[in-house]
């Protein structure tokens, strides 16, 4: 099942508001950190990835509080959901490459050479991404009589690891490894200035 599924009524009559409200709980946790990005942001360059990854934020929060049948307008939970996953992809790789650039690299001190490994460590952030796109077309061209969203997958004999719900968890569990890492470095830095 997807993320997006757990907070509509109709879907998981159950459990519906325990998804919208940790959801919800998710993106005000999120702005408070990127409120703290921002105080100690110092160029105005750096502070673009931060505002969009706040953004992303918001989108997040207002995403699970605000479904359509509330805002009736058609295709608006997945706007929002788009724009929370687009704002915090990109906000988490800016703050990874951040974190990760040593500080000779970007007060350009060091060599250029010295950005290949927290390129590649904040690219990695964007590996189930890929797999999940490369999931979907094989699927897309090899069986397009499926839905592209369906537990009736799992009585198809289709792998898990085809499935569009199982890469969206799975990426859900690669950024939130990425923000409790970024969340401790932000707090070491706040702690050591």
């Amino acid at each position: 099942m997807t993320i997006s599924s757990l907070v509509y009524a109709e879907r998981n009559p159950n459990g519906h508001w325990w998804a919208s409200g940790g959801i919800a709980l998710c993106g005000l946790a999120g702005l408070c950190w990127t409120a703290v990005l921002v105080r100690q942001g110092r160029r105005a360059r750096g502070r673009v990835g931060i505002w969009v990854l706040g953004l992303g934020y918001l989108c997040m929060m207002w995403c699970a509080l605000l479904p359509e049948r509330l805002l009736r307008i058609p295709k608006s939970h997945d706007a929002l959901a788009l724009a929370a996953f687009v704002g915090i992809c990109v906000g988490m790789v800016h703050a990874t490459l951040r974190a990760a650039t040593p500080r000779g690299v970007q007060r350009g001190e060091l060599s250029g050479s010295a950005r290949l490994g927290p390129v590649i460590f904040a690219g990695a952030a964007l590996a189930p991404i890929v797999l999940a796109a490369l999931a979907q077309a094989y699927v897309s061209y090899e069986l397009p009589e499926l839905k592209w969203v369906n537990l009736a997958w799992r009585a198809r004999g289709v792998p898990l690891y085809l499935s569009f719900a199982f890469w969206e968890w799975v990426t859900c569990a690669v950024f939130s490894v990425y923000m409790v890492a970024l969340a401790r470095n932000t707090l070491a830095e706040c702690r050591s200035s």
